[in-house]
């Protein structure tokens, strides 16, 4: 991968001064070569990591793992692209193993992220079967630890 791509996705909002100087070339190719990947589509966009375990959010993310009959034209790409129109679906991956699709699915409660498999999921043509399972704790997320250890490195008393 190259190297601006790297300092990107580990923190985009370095300045373009300071990739530019860490690459060794100007800023005006820093920028242009960014505006090149953004207009390719490989940059897709930027987010910030949160710690959602943080924040009081009435959230619920589940994994769900898709097994599914391949279309005769578009294999897993169809049902894979209409699974992903959903709003409920946050990413979705094509895998090996036992199940084809691995679809992370965020909804308000338990009961809606069901209601969005039963209702919604399972019931489109090409789908044979799910196992849902829900995310209890975030411990690392894209690279980054969620929970900061204690760094005090004095030894503990205890009376």
């Amino acid at each position: 991968m190259d190297e601006l791509l790297k300092i990107l996705q580990n923190n985009a909002l370095q300045s373009r001064e300071d990739i530019a100087r860490m690459l060794g070339v100007a800023s005006a190719e820093v920028n242009e070569r960014i505006k090149d990947y953004e207009q390719r589509g490989v940059i897709r966009g930027y987010q910030a990591i949160l710690n959602e375990d943080q924040l009081d959010l009435d959230k619920v993310t589940a994994v769900i793992e898709v097994k599914v009959t391949p279309q005769r034209e578009g294999g897993f790409d169809v049902i894979a692209n209409r699974v992903s129109r959903f709003p409920e679906v946050r990413s979705a991956y094509l895998m090996s193993g036992g199940y084809d699709l691995l679809l992370f699915v965020e909804g308000r409660s338990l009961r809606e992220v069901a209601s969005f498999v039963s209702e919604k999921l399972s019931p489109l043509e090409g789908i044979l079967s799910t196992s849902t399972h829900f995310m209890l704790k975030t411990y690392k997320r894209f690279g980054v630890l969620m929970h900061q250890e204690n760094t005090d490195e004095r030894l503990s008393i205890t009376p």
